[in-house]
């Protein structure tokens, strides 16, 4: 048994803001194919995760916010922004049920965020018809500048 405390907390935190993607993850799953993954996320304000989607029917994703504050976003098929939530550890709303085949992205709002994560193993690899043909792809230049854009919908 493990006791998942602050201190776990800040170790992933300061993992992440060292790494140049600013964001890191703890798993609590031994492998990647083992058959259901559970797993700390910390993610920095100005980290960048395109909005993408799984279309395999077993990867519904559950996202529960443990510190800081997440903005998650689902779109439709052109990209425009469907819906989106404010999550906030210890707040109204704190965490989101993502079903397959919904695009969808999620961004740091604080510094120090960390999210509990859960879906299906095993770890597989976005496939072309899962990363959104409308967004830019991480490290490309536009990137910064779309991050921007959907934080708009948190201000």
């Amino acid at each position: 048994m493990r006791g998942l405390d602050v201190h776990l907390l800040d170790t992933v935190s300061a993992d992440a803001a060292r790494r140049p993607r600013l964001r890191a993850n703890f798993n609590f799953h031994p492998a990647d194919d083992f058959p259901a993954h559970r797993l700390l996320n910390a993610i920095e304000p100005d980290s960048y995760l395109p909005p993408h989607r799984h279309l395999d029917a077993n990867k519904d994703e559950t996202l529960i916010v443990l510190r800081g504050q997440l903005g998650a976003l689902c779109f439709d098929d052109q990209g425009h922004v469907r819906q989106h939530w404010l999550l906030t550890a210890g707040g109204d709303c704190w965490g989101i049920e993502i079903p397959h085949g919904v695009w969808h992205t999620v961004i740091a709002l604080q510094p120090g965020t960390v999210i509990f994560e859960a879906k299906s193993g095993p770890y597989c690899p976005l496939l072309p018809e899962e990363k959104a043909p409308w967004a830019p792809a991480e490290g490309d230049a536009e990137a910064r500048i779309y991050l921007q854009q959907i934080r708009r919908n948190f201000l």
